[in-house]
């Protein structure tokens, strides 16, 4: 029988994939023993190929779950610290003692009642298109949440809705000699008395 690529030559094998005889010189011997032509042998070197890409490919994805199925030494050090950071901030926030309970006197605490009427005005202002209140008690008890016995202590701070600043809030009275507050939309201002001002 005859090549089939050369026609005046004796065939020595025939392809293994597509059975066409086949010459010495039109022979490719892939795996020992198993002889193609060159077409279906090139066929075989690039599936063979593409078969083994896929299997590396799938064994480096599947090395890729295992790691993100493992705890390392990172994951507990996270944790850890996390727990931590959470423990450190309660005791900050807390002091280390219970919260307080109970009513709260505003006239022990009449800074912290400044400000957190200042900021039940920002409030209102905000839900009212920019607005500031007439008077402090329209801040009440939408935007300051106080009992009705304790909203006696709003008489204790001055408010006037300002053209330039929009509102002034201060306390109403001071002792002598002591500093006064002022808060604005603009901002804190702290103002000496009047005898203590430098001339």
């Amino acid at each position: 029988m005859q090549c089939k690529t050369h026609p005046n030559r004796k065939a020595e094998h025939f392809c293994a994939s597509c059975g066409i005889p086949i010459c010495n010189e039109c022979t490719e011997e892939v795996t020992p023993g198993q002889y193609y032509c060159f077409q279906c042998a090139m066929f075989q070197t690039v599936s063979g190929v593409g078969t083994t890409l896929k299997d590396k490919r799938s064994k480096v994805a599947g090395k890729k779950r295992n790691e993100k199925k493992k705890w390392g030494p990172f994951h507990y050090f996270v944790i850890s610290s996390s727990v931590l950071i959470a423990v450190m901030w309660g005791v900050i926030i807390f002091g280390g003692q219970k919260a307080p309970g109970g009513a709260v006197d505003f006239t022990k605490n009449k800074r912290v009642f400044l400000f957190m009427v200042d900021g039940a005005i920002k409030r209102y202002a905000h839900f009212e298109g920019g607005k500031y209140p007439e008077k402090l008690f329209d801040i009440t008890p939408k935007h300051l949440s106080l009992r009705k016995k304790d909203i006696h202590h709003l008489e204790m701070l001055s408010y006037k809705r300002d053209p330039d600043f929009g509102y002034r809030l201060s306390f109403a009275t001071s002792k002598p000699g002591q500093m006064s507050i002022i808060i604005s939309p603009k901002g804190i201002e702290y103002k000496l008395p009047s005898s203590e001002v430098p001339k």
